[in-house]
């Protein structure tokens, strides 16, 4: 099982390490033009930063406590508050009836809740 949530750990740290760094490093004319970004429309360039950081910063934690073995507890929590961002997401594409990207959201959103509940419980570090 820990190989399991490693891997699981990984695959969402490169998906939001990606995705973070995108938000931080395109302006919101540019993730506009995307069609996959359209969501930006509705926030500021700065609520647009600040959710690149926090995916950034969550991708960090799932992967560089359990690695350096120091403060453990920051993967759960870090998986935790990017289930939290993905909750943020599904609501967003759902008031903007963009259904394709509610189902990618909830995959995240449900490989993140794996990783959380797993490294509080029965598989903590």
């Amino acid at each position: 099982m820990n190989v399991f949530l490693w891997i699981v750990a990984g695959v969402l740290a490169a998906f939001f390490l990606a995705a973070g760094a995108t938000k931080l490093t395109q302006s919101k004319a540019k993730l506009e033009a995307n069609p996959q970004m359209k969501w930006t429309e509705d926030f500021s360039a700065g609520t647009i930063k600040f959710i690149g950081t926090m995916e950034v910063l969550g991708a960090l934690g799932l992967i560089l406590p359990g690695i350096l073995d120091v403060a453990t507890i920051l993967v759960p929590l870090a998986a935790t508050g990017l289930a939290i961002i993905m909750l943020g997401a599904i609501v967003t594409h759902g008031r903007r009836k963009e259904y394709p990207q509610i189902g990618i959201n909830t995959v995240l959103l449900i490989l993140a809740l794996v990783v959380a509940i797993f490294r509080f419980g029965p598989n903590s570090f």
